[in-house]
């Protein structure tokens, strides 16, 4: 069974898109879980219009935060904690799946714990702004590599629901949730690289991750929070001994 792990917060403009992209390629036994942070446009009513049993929303309660990224890590938190699948796969709200992506994957995490693939980089239009995330990051596996220059989309992200046993709960600290999810397998499991894009990744004004844009926030703070992920890496290493 696989589940597709959404969080939405007035996503509505670009959701239809998106899900339907995503249903197309699950079998009736698999799931969307969608977590909603409070939509006050049609995001509801866009997954209420499918009609579909495969869809479960849950309303997540939010807390405040200074920093749009926590709010997201929650509610992905969230969303993991309803999965019921075997197979997890992380989706935004406002990209689009390109045709045969889970069979993709499926067939790769049969001996892999997590896939991570390239992705085509658009604009909110999907009129093509990079054909490859990973040759404009320079992504590569590598716990050093990615605590410098993160390569774990979430959006591009799928992995076995075994994970969720080490990576939940995420640190209440400021840990952005795809990279904590990424470095925790790569440390005890086996982390494939697919070098093929499988989404169109949209960028526009509305989005809460800055993954493929230039950081806005302060060196200071980006020092800060790579060593909050190091310390909380090694503190749950240490828990599980």
């Amino acid at each position: 069974m696989i589940s597709v792990c959404m969080s939405t917060y007035n996503g509505g403009r670009h959701l239809k898109e998106q899900v339907l992209s995503i249903l197309s390629q699950l079998s009736d036994q698999d799931e969307v879980v969608v977590s909603d942070d409070g939509s006050t446009d049609d995001t509801i009513d866009v997954l209420s219009s499918f009609e579909d049993k495969r869809i479960r929303v849950f309303e997540h309660q939010k807390e405040s935060s200074k920093y749009a990224f926590d709010y997201t890590t929650r509610n992905v938190e969230h969303a993991l904690k309803m999965a019921k699948g075997d197979f997890i796969f992380l989706a935004d709200q406002d990209d689009v799946w390109m045709p045969n992506k889970v069979t993709k994957f499926m067939e790769i995490l049969k001996s892999s714990d997590l896939v991570l693939s390239d992705c085509v980089v658009t604009d909110s239009k999907l009129n093509q702004l990079s054909n490859s995330y990973f040759i404009k990051n320079g992504s590569k596996k590598g716990i050093v590599n990615n605590l410098l220059r993160n390569s774990y989309l979430g959006c591009c992200m799928a992995f076995r629901s075994s994970a969720l046993s080490y990576v939940l709960p995420f640190p209440k600290t400021l840990v952005p949730h795809d990279i904590w999810i990424g470095l925790n397998v790569e440390m005890r499991g086996n982390v494939h690289f697919l070098d093929e894009p499988t989404l169109y990744y949209r960028r526009h004004e509305s989005n809460l991750s800055t993954s493929s844009d230039k950081s806005s926030y302060s060196i200071a703070f980006r020092i800060y929070y790579r060593m909050m992920i190091i310390f909380n890496l090694l503190k749950r290493l240490y828990a599980e001994k």
